[in-house]
């Protein structure tokens, strides 16, 4: 069973580059790429941004499979945190490393909306890699 390197993915610069440095390490180790968009609700309200996510997903997909790594994808819509999904679908799987990217925030607003990145790297059972 290859490695798994496994990308928080939320669609954003950041996370695409999170996906072009995993598929980078995946080439380099014989690794397989597993893209995690997480979502707290799936609602009928949600059902738009559900319908974007897997869209989404799958054109990375594409895009990871044509540079020659195998990938997986998963939206997780189990009602957690992002950062707790994130943290408890890597010790699942057995991620041997998590790529995540990263957004500059003030510290107020750190404070006041929390930081998905913060409680990965603080929780993760395997190494965190950070990209802006």
């Amino acid at each position: 069973m290859p490695m798994i390197i496994m990308v928080g993915f939320d669609g954003s610069n950041a996370a695409t580059e999170a996906v072009d440095l995993a598929v980078r390490h995946a080439k380099a180790f014989g690794a397989r790429v597993e893209l995690v968009w997480t979502q707290v609700k799936g609602t009928e309200n949600e059902q738009q941004d559900i319908a974007v996510a897997e869209k989404t997903l799958a054109y990375r997909q594409s895009m990871v499979q044509e540079a020659g790594v195998e990938c997986g994808v998963h939206l997780l819509i189990r009602g957690r945190e992002p950062g707790e999904d994130l943290v408890e679908f890597a010790a699942e799987h057995q991620a041997a490393e998590i790529i995540i990217g990263i957004r500059r925030r003030s510290k107020v607003g750190k404070l006041l909306f929390g930081s998905t990145a913060q409680f990965v790297i603080l929780n993760a059972p395997c190494p965190v890699v950070t990209v802006k």
